[in-house]
């Protein structure tokens, strides 16, 4: 029979590691063997019913189910605290909690005697105040029990907690949702199988201990004889009947370790990991695909170059009213290369077919002016009246997720003082500030429906389950989700969710409303009607909506000023129209398919560029001042041989991608000393120039084709 190609790649194991491994095996399967081989199968019935053990039975099914509702009740609130807060002596709490794993039980026992006997350090109190006596009670059989099981509950809900993105806590506080609130209803169901595995280790333990309960509690029939102690007396007298009840308890224990499958011991997979990897395989629906980092660009600087063919239409730039042809991103991107232009906007009705959205639902009549001062990694001030949309942009890193938590009051990293029309909500909590929140991936709680996700803003604000559903509906159905509102996350392409999480937002009705890039994941027909849709729904908000964005057409298209972030600092806050004009930051005019060359003033009317080299400008500037050379690709020539006349700013380079854009092709010329330049060119001309990768060219620029602007 032929092997399969798995069974002959699969290396062969070391002689060295496989003899103690078996012998280890051989060891722990030995003793469990000697049970079985030692039960006397036909009286394992009437051992198993006599009255000592039955009573032993029900006892320890007590003890052991008190045990676990104790651990709940205290251990939870531990794991939350444990994975949550960070305070001080945090590591010795976590020991403290792993103590009794390690520590005899024996020992454990005498020390619940010494802490809550009699004679202890709270016993007489509690004996005195409320007439508790746990030694020799089935109460203090059950403190023992919970004393050695509950750290298990605790370790493996606090792994739990930890493997979860908290964004779906402060996603949920955004929304409106208390602490408590968001503790019952999004964190404890995400992290339900870390609970449920943690609770069958903690009963199991329970049911299973021993010598903390006989030093602690006693062995008294009725009262503190579990089956472990049931078990040491039967040794004694009759060792068949303890054989027996040895192999219940263990075939107890088997049973909770095969139902874990092993999630506590880490074979199983977290639920939030694998909902997300089932979204990534899922096919896309509807036009929208998972995001993707060339999602905004039709075709990034890494992308094939033309062969002097028709571009199809779908791939051809849309102008923009009152700027030049924004760019998106490319993830290699060579050095000061501009962004390759994109779509435009284009109403939604010449794209979909379905004609405008409807009107948004009827403002309340308040207003919600925003002034804004943030300290730390960001520092900007920041005043907006009532309905204005503001773009925030910048390279990654440059602070403009740190400003919307620090807005949010979400990250130690910076601080806002923050006043939303007459209420200062710097020292309120996340959940009270009226503030929300659509993070880059939107953050869907992965336990509820489209329709639940949307309505949980408003239930927390206390509107009625069926006119919260009604409301949350509407909105789904104006972003052409409607129809999929009975479906989870995991069911959902990434353009489908960031629907939904956009709908979720807009529902809550906040009074500042904080966009992280909402529209990254859907197509361009989905994103046209989507932002006509935000578009309608801003220009009758009370609040300041604050929108982070790579792409320029949602800059144009929805914000009425833009914020320009680099290192955490303003670099500019302006129309769109004004920076799109004059940029004054480098990033910001490649996003805008701009050659961006910034330098210093020279005395004889040039520019030291930062990146080495010079270049002639026309425009006087004064000596020393910081500028930004801001040149068009259409103004770059390209040349075979070094051009003669005019041009005053030639230098030798070198073509390193050609990048079709439209009917047009962008070709990227990278200089050894300087720069590299983006120009376009025609087909036509690209052809007559025989340019291709690796082609040496001249490239070229008129001093008076450049535009400074001061930095």
């Amino acid at each position: 029979m032929r092997r399969s190609p798995r069974a002959r790649t699969r290396p062969r194991t070391p002689v060295a590691l496989a003899v103690p491994a078996l012998l280890a095996i051989a060891f722990l399967l030995v003793p469990l063997l000697g049970i079985l081989t030692r039960t006397r199968w036909g009286e394992l019935g009437s051992h198993l019913s006599s009255e000592g053990v039955t009573e032993a039975v029900k006892l320890s099914l007590l003890v052991s189910c008190g045990a676990l509702a104790l651990s709940v009740v205290l251990g939870v609130p531990l794991a939350w605290l444990l994975a949550r807060v960070d305070f001080p002596g945090k590591a010795l709490v976590r020991s403290l909690v792993l103590l009794p794993m390690v520590l005899p039980p024996t020992v454990g026992g005498v020390a619940l005697l010494l802490g809550f006997g009699r004679r202890g350090l709270l016993g007489p109190w509690l004996e005195d105040t409320f007439g508790i006596v746990l030694p020799f009670h089935t109460s203090g059989a059950v403190v023992a029990a919970t004393f050695v099981a509950m750290p298990f509950l605790v370790i493996s809900l606090e792994g739990t907690l930890a493997g979860l993105r908290p964004a779906y806590e402060e996603t949920a506080a955004s929304l409106g949702a208390s602490p408590v609130r968001v503790f019952c209803t999004v964190t404890l169901p995400l992290v339900a199988p870390g609970l449920a595995a943690g609770a069958a280790l903690t009963w199991a333990r329970a049911l299973g201990e021993f010598g903390a309960t006989i030093t602690f509690a006693g062995n008294l029939p009725g009262t503190t004889q579990t089956l472990p102690l049931q078990v040491y007396l039967l040794l004694q007298d009759q060792p068949e009947a303890a054989t027996s009840v040895s192999l219940l308890l263990l075939v107890i224990a088997m049973a909770v370790l095969v139902a874990l499958r092993g999630r506590w011991a880490g074979g199983g997979q977290r639920g939030g990991d694998v909902r997300g990897r089932t979204r990534d395989r899922r096919s896309s629906r509807d036009g929208d695909r998972p995001k993707r980092p060339t999602d905004t660009a039709t075709a990034g600087a890494g992308a094939a170059p033309a062969k002097n063919g028709p571009v199809p239409a779908e791939d051809r730039p849309v102008p923009v009213k009152d700027g030049p042809a924004p760019a998106g991103n490319s993830p290699a991107r060579a050095k000061n290369a501009p962004v390759p232009a994109t779509y435009g906007t284009v109403p939604p009705e010449d794209v979909t077919g379905r004609g405008p959205a409807e009107p948004a639902p009827t403002d309340s009549g308040e207003r919600w002016p925003l002034h804004a001062s943030v300290t730390g990694f960001t520092e900007l001030s920041l005043n907006a009246e009532p309905g204005t949309t503001v773009a925030v942009v910048g390279p990654n890193g440059a602070g403009k997720t740190t400003l919307l938590r620090a807005l949010l009051g979400l990250t130690p990293r910076a601080r806002a003082r923050l006043v939303l029309g007459d209420t200062e909500a710097s020292a309120l909590p996340p959940h009270r500030r009226g503030v929300a929140w659509v993070p880059q991936d939107g953050a869907l709680f992965p336990h509820l429906s489209a329709l639940a996700n949307t309505a949980y803003g408003l239930r927390a604000q206390g509107v009625r389950r069926a006119e919260a559903r009604r409301r949350a509906r509407a909105w789904l159905e104006r972003l052409d989700v409607g129809h999929l509102a009975h479906r989870r996350p995991a069911q959902l392409s990434g353009g489908q969710a960031g629907r939904v999480a956009l709908a979720r937002a807009l529902a809550a009705r906040p009074r500042l409303l904080l966009l992280d890039e909402p529209l990254a994941a859907l197509d361009q027909t989905t994103r046209a009607h989507v932002r006509h849709t935000l578009r309608t729904h801003l220009a009758g908000f009370g609040g300041v909506c604050l929108l982070v964005t790579h792409d320029p057409v949602e800059a144009v298209s929805l914000a009425d000023r833009v914020l320009v972030l680099e290192d955490g600092r303003a670099v500019q806050d302006a129309p769109p129209g004004e920076v799109a004009r004059h940029p004054r930051s480098p990033w910001v005019a490649r996003m805008l398919g701009r050659n961006a060359l910034a330098g210093t003033a020279a005395g004889d009317g040039t520019l030291l560029l930062d990146d080495g080299g010079k270049l002639v400008v026309a425009d006087p500037v004064t000596e020393g001042a910081a500028v930004l050379a801001v040149v068009a690709p259409e103004a770059v020539a390209l040349h075979r041989t070094r051009p003669q006349g005019s041009p005053r700013n030639v230098w030798p380079g070198t073509v390193r991608e050609i990048t079709a854009v439209g009917s047009r092709l962008r070709v990227l010329v990278g200089r050894p000393d300087g720069p590299d330049l983006v120009a376009e060119v025609t087909t036509q001309a690209a052809a007559e120039l025989g340019l291709r990768d690796g082609v040496e060219v001249f490239t070229s620029v008129k001093a008076t084709e450049i535009t400074l602007v001061e930095r």
